[in-house]
């Protein structure tokens, strides 16, 4: 499978509001992206129209031309596109690190107690699956909820 390309902002809020619906048409995404940004100025249904047609042409989105009305699904869940975005971060920003991510991301933004126990129990996971030689990690853990 090749790669698909990295969203851009615009494209993840549609891509936000497929995950969300599931597969919906040019209306339903344009609607949705009416309620979630309140802007005086809102976004054109031409504009959603457009930018669900450079998904297409990019990878980003499949088209269900089926019906008249054509229905657009997102080639990768969320989950997916969200570990591409983070091993493109990792590799771009942390010189391929994910300990350098994970330690600034818990130094920028306090993490509460639940998503400690699940750092922790991701750790451990790795730790039994060989994955993570995660020692700094868990210690950085540690010391951030002290």
């Amino acid at each position: 499978m090749s790669k698909t390309p990295r969203p851009t902002d615009a494209e993840l809020a549609i891509l936000r509001v497929l995950w969300q619906l599931g597969p919906s048409t040019v209306r339903q995404v344009h609607d949705m992206l009416l309620l979630r940004t309140g802007r005086e100025r809102p976004t054109a249904y031409t504009t959603a129209l457009k930018l669900l047609q450079i998904m297409t042409e990019k990878g980003l989105v499949r088209r269900d031309e089926t019906d008249r009305t054509h229905i657009y699904h997102p080639r990768l869940t969320e989950e997916q596109t969200q570990r591409q975005l983070i091993r493109d971060l990792v590799d771009r920003a942390f010189g391929g690190s994910s300990s350098k991510l994970v330690l600034q991301a818990l130094a920028s933004k306090r993490a509460s107690s639940d998503e400690l126990a699940e750092i922790r129990r991701m750790l451990e996971r790795g730790k039994e699956s060989g994955q993570a030689s995660g020692k700094e990690i868990d210690r950085e853990v540690r010391d951030e909820r002290d």
